[in-house]
C-alpha cells in the first residue's frame, strides 16, 4: 500500500505548523508568527526562493542559527550618546513591534472569490472538520435560507433537532459576513449575556486558529494572530505605520482597518435579550455613524422562561420591538434565530408560527418525518434493548435483531438526516428511535420541535383568559 510522503523541502506554510505544533511540546507556532519569521529570514528558509513554500529543514537550521548567533556589542561612546542610541533603539524596537509589518499573500483568490456569495461553498472551503457529514434537505433549505438574509434582508427563523449544527451554521454565517464585509455591524444576542458571550468567544477560536481561513483571509486574521491573545496590544497596533483600529474584547470585536480590505473594519457585538438592546451604534473613524444591520438571536429562551407565561411574553415584546428596531428609524434590520421549541406555546413556538409571526419565516425541522410502520417488531427491539441495558449497559443484541429485521423495521420510516447516528448504530432510523425510547418527552421536545402537552396547571401559568 502506498503511503502519502511529506517532502520537508517544499510545504505550504500551514503544513509546516501543523508538522511543529505534532511535537510532545504541543502549540508552540502560529501562521502569524511563522509569517513574522518568514520576513526576518527573507529567502533563506524558502524551497528555491519562492515565497509561497518553506523548506523545513533550512527553518529548522535558521531557528538554531538565530539561537546560536552571538550578541553584537557595539563600542560605548559618551554618557550622552549612549542614552540617545538606547532611547533611539527603544523607539524603534517600540514602533517595530507595534508594526505587524506586510501581510502574507492569499493562498487562493480564486477560491476565495468563489465562496463570496455561496455559503455552501464557504462552509464546505474554510470549516471541512465541522462540517464532514453530508448535508440533509433541511440543511440545505437553512443555508439557502441564512444565505439569502445575509445578501439581500429578511429574517428567517430556524429550528432544528438538537445536534443538527444550527448553532455552527449560525456561527459561521457570522465569520462569512464578517470576512466579506457582506455586512458592517452584526449584533449577537443569545438567551443571556453569558450565553452571547460563548458563541463570540467561538468566533474568535476560529478567527485565531482557523489555518484555513487565515489562507485565504490574511487582511483580516493575520493581525487578529499577531495579538498573541493579548487585548492590550490592539491600541497601539500598527499597519505600514497607521493604526489598524483592532478591538478584541470579551464583548465586541471590530475587525482591523485594512486598506482595500472586504472585513476592514466590521463590527460584532453580543448582548442579552433581557439586557441593554436598545439604542446600538457606532461612530467609525470616518465620521459615519452605524446601526446594527444584521442580528443574530440564538436559542433567545431558557427552560425556566419557557415555563413562564409572563417571561414569554417579554422576551417576544423585546425581539418585537427593542431587536427589530435596531436597525434605526425607517430601516429594517436582517436576521436568523436559530431556536428549540421547549414548551406548547412558548417563545420559539410563537415566533415559528407564520399564521402570528409571518416576518420571520419559520421552519421547523424534525428528526423523523415519518415513524416506522412496525410497531410489534419495534416493541420486540426496545424489549431487548432495555433488558440489555439494565444487565451489561449495552445493546449490542438488539442492534443484531435491528440488523435482520431492517427491511420490515424501517417501513414507512423517514428521517431528515439520513447520515446522523452513532458509531455503534445502524441507521439514522434505530438512532432516533434510540432517542425516543430514552426519553420521549425530551425526543419530542428537543428533537421534533414537538413539544407534548403539559399539565399547565402551576400557579405562574394560570391567566384571566385560562380561568375563564
Amino acid at each position: 500500500m502506498e503511503t502519502n510522503r511529506i517532502d520537508g523541502k517544499r510545504l505550504r506554510p500551514s503544513e509546516v505548523v501543523r508538522i511543529v505544533n505534532s511535537t510532545d511540546f504541543g502549540s508552540v507556532l502560529s501562521p502569524g508568527i511563522l509569517h513574522r519569521q518568514s520576513l526576518n529570514a527573507g529567502f533563506r528558509i524558502n524551497s528555491d526562493g519562492d515565497s509561497r513554500f518553506i523548506h523545513l529543514y533550512r527553518y529548522f537550521a535558521w531557528l538554531v542559527d538565530r539561537k546560536n548567533s552571538p550578541e553584537v556589542v557595539v563600542a560605548p561612546g559618551g554618557y550622552e550618546a549612549h542614552r540617545e542610541g538606547a532611547a533611539q533603539r527603544q523607539a524603534e524596537l517600540s514602533l517595530s513591534g507595534r508594526d505587524i509589518g506586510e501581510l502574507p499573500a492569499v493562498e487562493d483568490p480564486e477560491r476565495k472569490e468563489r465562496c463570496r456569495l455561496d455559503f455552501k461553498l464557504f462552509c464546505e472551503t474554510y470549516f471541512p472538520e465541522v462540517y464532514q457529514l453530508e448535508w440533509s434537505d433541511d440543511h440545505l433549505r437553512a443555508i439557502e435560507k441564512i444565505q439569502k438574509s445575509v445578501l439581500e434582508g429578511g429574517l428567517f427563523a430556524l429550528a432544528m433537532s438538537r445536534g443538527s449544527g444550527k448553532s455552527s451554521l449560525t456561527e459561521t454565517a457570522a465569520i462569512w459576513a464578517m470576512l466579506y464585509g457582506h455586512r458592517e455591524f452584526i449584533v449577537i444576542v443569545g438567551a443571556s449575556e453569558s450565553a452571547a458571550l460563548e458563541i463570540l468567544d467561538s468566533v474568535k477560536t476560529e478567527l485565531e486558529v482557523n489555518e484555513h481561513l487565515f489562507a485565504d483571509f490574511p487582511e483580516a486574521i493575520y493581525p487578529i494572530q499577531c495579538l498573541d491573545g493579548i487585548a492590550n496590544r490592539c491600541a497601539g497596533q500598527l499597519y505600514k505605520g497607521e493604526r489598524t483600529r483592532i478591538t478584541w474584547t470579551a464583548n465586541e470585536i471590530i475587525l482591523p482597518t485594512i486598506a482595500g480590505s472586504m472585513s476592514s473594519g466590521i463590527l460584532v457585538r453580543v448582548a442579552g435579550i433581557t439586557g441593554r438592546i436598545r439604542g446600538m451604534k457606532y461612530k467609525k473613524p470616518d465620521g459615519r455613524t452605524i446601526r446594527p444591520e444584521f442580528v443574530i438571536v440564538d436559542d433567545p429562551q431558557t427552560t425556566e422562561s419557557a415555563d413562564s407565561v409572563e417571561q414569554t411574553r417579554k422576551r417576544v415584546r423585546v425581539l418585537a420591538g427593542d431587536i427589530l428596531g435596531l436597525a434605526g428609524p425607517g430601516k429594517k434590520i436582517s436576521g436568523i434565530m436559530p431556536c428549540t421549541v421547549i414548551r406548547p406555546g412558548d417563545m420559539a413556538e410563537q415566533i415559528l408560527d407564520k399564521s402570528k409571526h409571518p416576518e420571520w419565516n419559520g421552519e421547523r425541522c424534525k428528526m423523523i418525518y415519518k415513524f416506522p410502520v412496525n410497531e410489534e417488531l419495534w416493541n420486540r427491539y426496545a424489549d431487548l434493548r432495555a433488558d440489555e441495558l439494565r444487565e451489561k449497559g449495552t445493546f449490542e443484541a438488539a442492534t443484531e435483531f435491528y440488523r435482520q429485521h431492517r427491511a420490515e423495521m424501517d417501513l414507512g420510516a423517514e428521517v431528515s438526516w439520513p447520515s446522523r447516528h452513532n458509531y455503534d448504530e445502524i441507521s439514522a432510523i434505530q438512532h432516533a428511535m434510540n432517542l425516543k425510547l430514552t426519553d420521549e418527552a425530551a425526543f419530542w421536545a428537543e428533537y421534533q420541535n414537538d413539544p407534548l402537552p403539559e399539565d399547565l396547571g402551576t400557579e405562574e401559568q394560570l391567566t384571566v383568559a385560562g380561568i375563564v
